[in-house]
């Protein structure tokens, strides 16, 4: 043990949903349930402890026009950190913050890339905007820029059309899907629509964003193909506003996203109970607030998610299933302590009493 102050985090730790324990300490940053030998210079922390949050839709770096400058970008992750996220997953970025990795008081990224998008049919200056013919390509630079993910555009409204319609045809990305997996990338992609959705989960992606179109006809094949799903509630709240605002020109888009705003909570059920992997983002980023992490476990308890599930898709799940540690003896020690138990109110996640990255607490 190194001359560093000991942390003893006591009260009721929840390393998973149904294992307690009463207490864990922190020592060199990372997490032990063995008392250390002659330690010294203790703090303690008491609470409802949990793994740090994950935001698995997320985006540091971007502003509403496009790229912003690192101080704008530190301040996103500031403001994800002291909401009690501590891992992010940022699904799609035009900035480069590696700078990031190297800042122990910043929360961990596992980056995408930069957003793969259909010419003009994304939000200007966010994305990398291509011809089907190059999408391979592009796949397999962002696959290996990243950090085991790439971001696809699967759909976006095609002006011509008035409407939402898939951006890519079924040979682009199943090739590109492939060759994304070849160079051991996962892949995901924003899809609001149901028409992208059958190509690209039979392509072999292994996430949909947003996945608003879900429908009944196609749980049964989300579920068989294990593709997961991170629903953004909070930014799909957003539809109504923006139906309003494209109605005098794309009349027919406005009602589709009216539609699909209406059947949220029941598409977001629906997945689940189906047993297709459910996770929590919010879509922070460009027009979106950044710390909005609480809201959306909330939102996902409002669709019908038991709370304990709702929990565990911000953490333990979240964790696992991005290959990343929770609370188990070794782990860097990144965690947030609550006045009372979230599993019986998801609602706490909004105040955290104490956030402890990489073994120190935030002040």
């Amino acid at each position: 043990m190194s001359d560093q102050a000991v942390l003893h985090v006591k009260g009721r730790v929840l390393v998973g949903p149904e294992d307690v324990r009463d207490e864990l300490w922190v020592v060199d940053g990372r997490v032990s349930y063995d008392r250390p030998a002659g330690a010294r210079d203790i703090r303690t922390v008491e609470g409802w402890t949990l793994p740090g949050l994950v935001d698995a839709h997320c985006h540091v770096g971007l502003g509403p026009h496009g790229p912003v400058d690192a101080a704008t970008a530190e301040k996103q992750a500031r403001t994800d950190r002291e909401a009690g996220t501590l891992l992010i997953r940022d699904a799609g970025s035009p900035s480069d913050t590696r700078w990031v990795d190297d800042r122990d008081d910043l929360p961990k990224i596992i980056r995408a890339g930069r957003h793969i998008a259909r010419t003009r049919r994304y939000i200007r200056n966010f994305a990398h905007e291509i011809e089907p013919a190059d999408l391979v390509a592009y796949v397999a630079e962002e696959a290996r820029r990243g950090d085991g993910w790439v971001k696809l555009v699967g759909d976006w409204i095609d002006r011509d059309l008035g409407d939402l319609a898939p951006s890519w045809p079924r040979d682009a990305v199943e090739a590109a899907i492939a060759e994304a997996h070849r160079l051991g990338a996962r892949v995901t992609a924003h899809c609001f629509a149901r028409d992208s959705l059958p190509d690209l989960v039979e392509a072999g992606i292994d996430c949909i964003e947003h996945a608003t179109g879900l429908t009944e006809d196609l749980i049964p094949l989300f579920a068989s193909r294990g593709v997961a799903i991170v629903p953004t509630l909070v930014n799909i709240a957003t539809f109504p506003d923006l139906a309003a605002g494209g109605e005098a020109r794309f009349p027919r888009w406005s009602a589709h996203m009216r539609r699909l705003y209406e059947r949220r909570y029941d598409t977001v059920r629906a997945a689940y109970d189906a047993g297709i992997p459910v996770y929590v983002g919010t879509d922070a980023g460009g027009s979106l607030a950044h710390g909005l992490v609480a809201g959306e476990v909330a939102e996902l308890v409002t669709a019908g998610i038991p709370p304990v599930d709702a929990l565990a898709a911000t953490s333990w799940a979240a964790r696992a299933w991005l290959g990343r540690p929770g609370l188990e003896e070794g782990a860097p020690a990144d965690l947030v302590v609550y006045e009372s138990d979230p599993r019986a109110d998801v609602r706490v996640l909004a105040s955290p009493r104490r956030v402890v990255l990489n073994g120190q607490v935030v002040e």
